[in-house]
């Protein structure tokens, strides 16, 4: 597995993973599901003051850089992109 180490006041978010079916139970096709804007925060850079790893936040849906490494898929962006922390 490859580490991620972001470097300033960047961090590296895990998106959670997008509902299949709708409170109905109507089962979305990959056409039709919005990008994620929630996920957890999996590093941080050493300028970040704000986050911590492990917290679960919300961002813009065009935020940040998207990066995908073996199954994995990453969303790195600035600590300034980061909306709010989900308590």
């Amino acid at each position: 597995m490859k580490v991620i180490k972001p470097l300033g006041s960047r961090v590296v978010i895990l998106p959670q993973p997008t509902e299949e079916k709708t409170v109905n139970g109507i089962i979305i096709p990959d056409s039709c599901k919005e990008k994620q804007i929630c996920g957890e925060v999996i590093s941080i850079g050493k300028d970040v003051k704000e986050l911590n790893t492990g917290d679960i936040v919300l961002y813009n849906k065009y935020a940040g850089t998207e990066y995908a490494t073996d199954d994995m898929k990453y969303v790195i962006m600035q600590e300034s992109e980061v909306l709010a922390i989900v308590k």
